[in-house]
């Protein structure tokens, strides 16, 4: 997918390139290009990264769930993950959900590796997007993120 970037700011391009070209690996099924997309992923700022995507779940969850999130939701969520990708890593998936809500205890377990953390974020967000583009989602998890900058 040659999708321009060019709208967004220039830390994040590479980010949200990276993000679709694995999202749209895992939703074919191709994994040589998903190694590509989450190797290029896995190589950028954790942080930046990190934040993009995971804001992008969590819009993704607060859009199918308008009336509030639930702990079954949650579950929902990461069942439908694990069964529709053989692909999908449970304890991983779960950290990435916990780390999108804000409800992540970073004093457990060390997180995972940025290559492993990256595919997962691709293999959960291509299930939370089921048939829509990715493209929107990634743009408006940005615009959330400038406007919690800029409100903080």
């Amino acid at each position: 997918m040659n999708r321009s970037w060019r709208h967004l700011p220039a830390p994040a391009r590479p980010i949200a390139a990276a993000a679709t070209a694995a999202i749209e690996a895992v939703k074919a099924g191709d994994t040589t290009a998903l190694d590509e997309a989450t190797e290029r992923l896995a190589a950028l700022d954790p942080a930046h990264t990190g934040l993009i995507l995971g804001t992008a779940v969590r819009l993704l969850l607060e859009d199918g769930h308008p009336d509030g999130l639930t702990a079954d939701d949650v579950r929902a969520a990461l069942a439908s993950c694990v069964r529709s990708w053989p692909a999908a890593d449970p304890q991983v998936v779960l950290w990435l959900l916990a780390g999108a809500l804000g409800v992540l205890d970073e004093e457990g377990a060390p997180p995972p590796k940025p290559d492993v953390l990256a595919r997962q974020a691709a293999v959960l967000l291509a299930d939370l997007l089921g048939d829509r583009p990715s493209a929107p989602w990634l743009t408006a998890a940005l615009a959330e993120i400038e406007r919690t900058q800029i409100n903080d």
